[in-house]
C-alpha cells in the first residue's frame, strides 16, 4: 500500500484496529455498573472495589507511552496483534478471578497487555486516510474513545444482569481471537527493526513505570489513609517526585527516549494533550460517578444503572453524524469549544442533583454531556497529533493518549477524595443542625419512633430505630452534597479547558501519503 491505502484495501484493517481499540476502552468502565455484584463476589471491600477499574487504568497508562517505541522495534501488525491476543487471554483470567486481589492483578494484566490497540490506532488513520479524509477518521476515532467507556456501563449491567459478572470478561474472547488472527492477516504499515532492542531507554521505561505506578497510588489510596498523615503515601509521593523529574531529565537529554517530551515544544500538541487530559477526566469520572450514585444512593442494580445512563451513549452516536457535516464547513477549533462547553454546562446540571434522581432526572444532563463528546475529542486528533512531522508521530501518539488516561485516572482518583472528605464534611454540618432544638426533627423522631414501637412493640427499640434511620437520611443527604462537589469540580476543568481553545492554531491536513510509508 501506499497512496492507495486509503482506499478499500486501508478501509478493512483499519476497521480491525477499530474494534481492538474498542474492546480495549470498552473494559475500563465495563465493569462501571457492576462493581457492587464484582465486589460480592469476591467479598470485597468498598475501598478496594474502584482498584478494579484504576488497575487497568494506571496499567494501560504505563503501556500507551511505550506503543511509539514498540510499533518501531516490531512493527505496527505484530504489536497489535500481539497486544490483542494478550487482551483476549488476560480478559479470560479476569473471568476466573478467585478473589479481589487475583482480580486486581489480572486487571492490570488486561489493561497492560492491550493499552497498544489505542494508539496504533491513531498512527494508523495518519497513514490509511490522506487530505479531507482525515476528518471522517478523526469522526471515528473520536467517537470509540468517547463512546466505548460511556457505553461501558450500560453494556456490562446488561452483561450483569442477563448472565453474572465472569462474562463481562467472557465476552471478550470471541472479538478478541477475530481480531488477533486478521490483524496479523491485514495490517501492513511498517516493518520491525529488531536492532532498535539494543538501544533501548530501559531506565527511562523504568522511571516512567515508578513515576506513574506510585503517582496513581497516592491518588488513590491518599483519602484512605488520610493522606501525608501514612508514612507509606509520604514515601510514594517522594518516589513519585523524584522518578518524575528523573525521567524528564531523561527524556530530554537522552537521544531516543520512549516518550518524546520534546513534541511538547510545539504549542498546538502542547494544549492539545492538556485538553486530551482533562476530557478524560470528565469521561472517565462521571461515567464513575453516576453509577455510583445509583448503586450506593438509589440502591439501583447493575441492568437498572445500566438502564439510566444509557442515554449518554445513544446522544454521543447522535452526535457523529452532525460533526462530520459541521466539521466540513467551520474551524473545527470552534467545534472543539462548542462541545468543551456544552460538557461543562450538563457538569453544572449534574451538579443540581438530588438524592431522588434517576433515569428521569439524569436524561438531559446525559444528553447534555454525550452529544458533544466527539466535538471535544475528534479535532483535539488533528490539531493536536496532525500538527507534527510524520516521523515524530509514531512516539507523540502514545503521549498523547497515554494524557487521556492519565486523565481518566486522576479524575476518578481525585473525584473518590472529594466524595469521602466532602460527605464526612457535609455529614457534620447536617449533624450539628439535627437537635431537641430543632423543631422538625423532632417531630420526624417521634413520630418514626411510635412507628418502629407499633412494630415491635417495644417503645426503647422504636426510638433506637427513629435515630438510626435519621442517621441514614443525614448520611444520604450529605452522600449526595459530596457528588454534587465532585461534578462542579469537573465542570471548573472544562471551563479552563475551553478558555484554552483559542490559543490552537489551524491545522491543514497534508494532501500527500506519510513520508514513512512502506
Amino acid at each position: 500500500m501506499s497512496g492507495a491505502s486509503g482506499g478499500v484495501r486501508g478501509l478493512l484493517p483499519f476497521v480491525v484496529m477499530c474494534v481492538g481499540m474498542f474492546i480495549a476502552l470498552l473494559d475500563i468502565q465495563i465493569v462501571a455498573s457492576s462493581l457492587q455484584d464484582i465486589g460480592g463476589g469476591l467479598s470485597a471491600a468498598q475501598d478496594q472495589i474502584s482498584w478494579v477499574q484504576t488497575a487497568y487504568l494506571i496499567a494501560e497508562i504505563v503501556m500507551i507511552p511505550l506503543s511509539g517505541w514498540l510499533t518501531r522495534v516490531f512493527s505496527t501488525r505484530w504489536l497489535f496483534t500481539a497486544s490483542a491476543a494478550g487482551f483476549t487471554v488476560a480478559s479470560m483470567l479476569c473471568g476466573l478471578a478467585w478473589n479481589i486481589e487475583s482480580m486486581i492483578v489480572f486487571r492490570a494484566l488486561q489493561g497492560l497487555l492491550g493499552a497498544s490497540m489505542i494508539p496504533t490506532v491513531f498512527t494508523s488513520s495518519f497513514y490509511y486516510f490522506q487530505g479531507p479524509k482525515r476528518v471522517y477518521a478523526a469522526a471515528v476515532i473520536g467517537t470509540i474513545a468517547s463512546i466505548a467507556p460511556t457505553l461501558g456501563p450500560v453494556i456490562g449491567g446488561g452483561i450483569t444482569g442477563a448472565l453474572n459478572w465472569h462474562w463481562l470478561f467472557y465476552v471478550n474472547l470471541v472479538p478478541g481471537i477475530l481480531v488477533t488472527v486478521l490483524a496479523a492477516a491485514l495490517v501492513r504499515i511498517d516493518k520491525p527493526d529488531l536492532s532498535l532492542l539494543r538501544g533501548g531507554d530501559y531506565p527511562g521505561i523504568v522511571l516512567m513505570a515508578v513515576f506513574l505506578g506510585t503517582l496513581e497510588y497516592v491518588l488513590e489510596e491518599g483519602t484512605r489513609w488520610n493522606w501525608f498523615d501514612d508514612r507509606t503515601i509520604r514515601a510514594c509521593a517522594w518516589v513519585s517526585g523524584v522518578s518524575g523529574v528523573l525521567f524528564a531529565i531523561r527524556s530530554l537529554t537522552f537521544a531516543r527516549p520512549v516518550v518524546d517530551l520534546r513534541a511538547f515544544g510545539n504549542r498546538n500538541f502542547a494544549i492539545g494533550c492538556t485538553l486530551s487530559f482533562i476530557t478524560g477526566t470528565g469521561i472517565f469520572a462521571t461515567i464513575y460517578l453516576t453509577p455510583l450514585f445509583l448503586g450506593y444512593v438509589r440502591g439501583y442494580s447493575a441492568w437498572q444503572t445500566g438502564t439510566a445512563i444509557f442515554s449518554t451513549g445513544l446522544a454521543s452516536l447522535i452526535g457523529v453524524p452532525f460533526y462530520i457535516l459541521l466539521a466540513r464547513k467551520i474551524d473545527t477549533r470552534w467545534l472543539m469549544m462548542a462541545g468543551l462547553a456544552s460538557f461543562g454546562a450538563a457538569m453544572w446540571t449534574y451538579g443540581l442533583i438530588t438524592h431522588d434522581w434517576g433515569s428521569d432526572q439524569f436524561l438531559i444532563p446525559q444528553v447534555l454531556r454525550g452529544l458533544p463528546q466527539v466535538f471535544a475529542i475528534a479535532p483535539s486528533v488533528t490539531l493536536g497529533l496532525g500538527s507534527l512531522p510524520q516521523e515524530r508521530l509514531t512516539y507523540a501518539s502514545g503521549l498523547f493518549n497515554m494524557m487521556r488516561n492519565l486523565g481518566g485516572a486522576v479524575g476518578i482518583a481525585v473525584c473518590g477524595a472529594i466524595l469521602n472528605d466532602k460527605t464526612n464534611a457535609h455529614f457534620v454540618a447536617i449533624a450539628s443542625n439535627l437537635t431537641p432544638a430543632n423543631g422538625a426533627m423532632s417531630r420526624l423522631v417521634t413520630a418514626q419512633a411510635a412507628h418502629f414501637a407499633a412494630a415491635t412493640g417495644n417503645l426503647d427499640n422504636g426510638h433506637a430505630a427513629a435515630l438510626k434511620q435519621l442517621f441514614r437520611l443525614a448520611y444520604r443527604e450529605a452522600q449526595t452534597l459530596a457528588y454534587a462537589d465532585a461534578f462542579r469540580s469537573i465542570m471548573i476543568a472544562f471551563i479552563f479547558a475551553t478558555l484554552l481553545v483559542p490559543f490552537m492554531r489551524a491545522v491543514a491536513a497534508p494532501k500527500g501519503p506519510p513520508a514513512n510509508a512502506h
